[in-house]
């Protein structure tokens, strides 16, 4: 068993994630009302299967958060999500966990998307902008 210790003496449970632990995520991105990951259920489960890095964090039963994402393991380690529960919030759970899976790939560097309310997190952790652009299929 990983774990995730935390300035603040606190230690939680880190594992990869599973088939069986979707609902557990299901059930957080609901609470965010994160709708589009919630909606497409089917797709966001195949994305998590296919995923390269998939940790999820516990205190005993309850999902505390996760990061899910991508490396080539020698360039790049791109985080596509990562989401601490409200009521763990403040702890420093969403930096050990990055810098959890940026130790697994150290010579990469971390790439991630930030949104209006997750930039200050960023950030305050020393993280830069870049420029990026984005579109869906339905866009063309």
């Amino acid at each position: 068993m990983q774990q995730l210790s935390l300035k603040n003496g606190k230690t939680y449970r880190i594992k990869v994630f599973n088939a069986e632990d979707f609902e557990h995520v299901h059930q957080l991105n609901a609470e965010e009302e994160w709708n589009n990951l919630v909606k497409k259920s089917e797709d966001t489960k195949h994305a998590w299967l296919h995923s390269t890095i998939k940790f999820l964090v516990f205190d005993g039963d309850t999902l505390a958060g996760y990061v899910r994402g991508f490396t080539d393991e020698h360039v790049t380690t791109y985080i596509t999500e990562l989401l601490i529960n409200q009521r763990y919030r403040g702890q420093g759970i969403g930096t050990e966990l990055i810098k959890y899976v940026h130790h697994l790939y150290p010579k990469t560097r971390i790439d991630l998307l930030a949104s209006s309310t997750s930039r200050t997190f960023y950030e305050d952790n020393d993280y830069r902008a870049f420029y990026g652009f984005r579109k869906t299929i339905e866009e063309y």
